[in-house]
């Protein structure tokens, strides 16, 4: 999971980009990287670490042009503390190309074979977008005759691209002296949105973005979503082209994307995220009058922030009350998406602290959105019987994650997932609560896409289902044998 940025301006870039990523912010917190193109020239900075404190003033200063593109990272490739393998990537010819990358792909062993072998290009990190950028400028190379570029070339290159890459890609690129460049994958795994301001001048100015937000804070108009197989290529004067450039093209979007991972006030496919999380307490809370007598819940409690609103509806519904239980350090970031679960587990008390007058004596329900590695959720049941709570059902507005997620999500071994071979009475007793209810994988599905135009969701964490249809238990063992943890 990353957070990608481009944008094509009138005036310099550098601030726009930066303030979007800090809007991204919760998408990734190991490193962030920032590229303009001022006319053929391009800059580029990137480091380890959160937005606010990568980026000095000279920083700034040297990231020139009114054409950028930006990201954070959180890594599902790769290593998480090389700060080489930090986005965004460069390959200096054809033209020159910036490119960052929101995503995983899924054949990697193929085609770094056919990067080395037929293309005769050179690796130097385990990065899946130094992959994809290679291979677009491969593509693209053989497209050129000369030192012009038209949009027929660039979309022609990108069909070739979704001919040999498999897996999830939303990406965004720039190509020296020529424009941006953002294309999705076939099956618009990962979210992309497409946003312009009218200036009265020539050519509009336009943003392509990980989600919605960023777009509404700097006073862009959101367009519509980048379709799944589409490029788009604007040119530094602000004129854009489209086209569609994959065979069968299908939106499949990531159901993770709205349990957990966006900001409830982004849209994405047409679908508000925190509508949806609305409408997955309202399933949750009908699950849980199935199976917990009333008599047994005082109180509902979330987990702050993402599992709020499906909180809020669950206690709507029962009849419960609600009440915030957990105070939460805001300068400690996403343990979910923190490498390593030593650190995690780490951070999950500096994070969140149980104020005891909201425990003491009551049988709680606590609302989380989802339950992974199942460290954060033992953490936080212990919290509460140590807060002086009577008896703690835990309930997760999302299934059991029982397999490995291979599109951008970090959860690459089956291992690490709680649920993974267990029962749900097993993950309860490995959790320490007295009672576990988690959300039904077709009420999920119901939730999220009600009213939209989306008609099924990637859910292969809790189903196994994988729709690339190229992921085969030889693959799982090859991730689980190279993926950092």
């Amino acid at each position: 999971m990353c957070g990608i940025v481009g944008i094509v301006s009138s005036q310099p870039v550098n601030q726009q980009v930066y303030d979007a990523l800090l809007l991204l912010q919760h998408r990734g917190q190991d490193s962030t990287g920032i590229a303009t193109a001022d006319g053929s020239t391009l800059h580029l900075q990137k480091a380890n670490g959160q937005v606010r404190e990568a980026y000095r003033t000279r920083d700034m200063r040297n990231l020139v042009g009114t054409t950028g593109l930006g990201h954070v990272r959180y890594a599902t490739k790769g290593n998480a503390f090389n700060e080489q393998e930090a986005q965004p990537f460069y390959v200096n010819a054809p033209y020159g190309i910036i490119l960052v990358h929101n995503g995983n792909l899924t054949n990697t062993p193929q085609l770094t074979d056919e990067l080395f072998r037929i293309d005769r290009r050179h690796l130097n990190t385990t990065s899946d977008t130094e992959l994809l950028v290679n291979v677009l400028a491969n593509e693209l190379q053989d497209q050129v005759s000369g030192l012009d570029l038209n949009p027929e070339q660039v979309f022609t290159a990108i069909e070739r691209v979704h001919n040999r890459v498999e897996g999830s890609y939303a990406a965004i690129a720039l190509i020296a002296g020529h424009g941006l460049l953002a294309f999705r994958d076939p099956f618009g795994i990962r979210p992309l949105v497409l946003g312009r301001r009218q200036t009265g001048l020539v050519g509009d100015e336009w943003i392509v973005a990980s989600e919605s937000l960023v777009l509404e804070s700097a006073g862009y108009e959101l367009v519509r979503d980048v379709a799944p197989g589409e490029a788009i290529f604007i040119t530094p004067d602000g004129e854009m082209f489209s086209k569609q450039c994959a065979r069968a093209p299908v939106l499949i979007p990531c159901s993770f994307e709205y349990v957990y991972l966006a900001r409830p006030d982004s849209i994405m496919n047409g679908i508000s995220v925190y509508e949806a999380r609305l409408r997955l307490g309202d399933k949750l809370a009908d699950t849980i009058a199935k199976y917990t007598p009333m008599g047994d819940i005082d109180v509902v409690m979330p987990i702050p922030d993402s599992s709020r609103p499906a909180a809020m509806q669950v206690a709507q519904k029962l009849g419960v009350e609600y009440r915030e239980g957990f105070y939460k350090n805001r300068y400690v970031g996403r343990t979910f998406i923190m490498p390593g679960q030593a650190e995690r587990k780490k951070s999950v008390k500096q994070k969140l602290n149980a104020m005891s007058s909201e425990f003491k004596g009551k049988n709680i329900l606590i609302v989380d959105d989802s339950i992974v590695r199942g460290t954060t959720s033992k953490e936080i049941v212990q919290m509460a019987r140590e807060a002086g709570a009577n008896k703690v059902t835990f309930t997760s507005a999302a299934p059991p994650v029982r397999f490995p997620h291979v599109y951008g999500i970090n959860m690459p071994t089956r291992a690490e997932l709680v649920a993974h071979g267990r029962k749900i009475p097993e993950i309860a007793m490995e959790m320490g609560a007295d009672a576990l209810i988690y959300q039904e994988v077709a009420d999920m599905q119901a939730a999220i896409i009600a009213g939209s135009e989306v008609n099924s969701l990637e859910m292969s964490c809790f189903t196994g289902d994988y729709i690339s249809g190229n992921i085969t238990p030889a693959y799982l063992d090859w991730l689980e044998q190279t993926q950092l943890s």
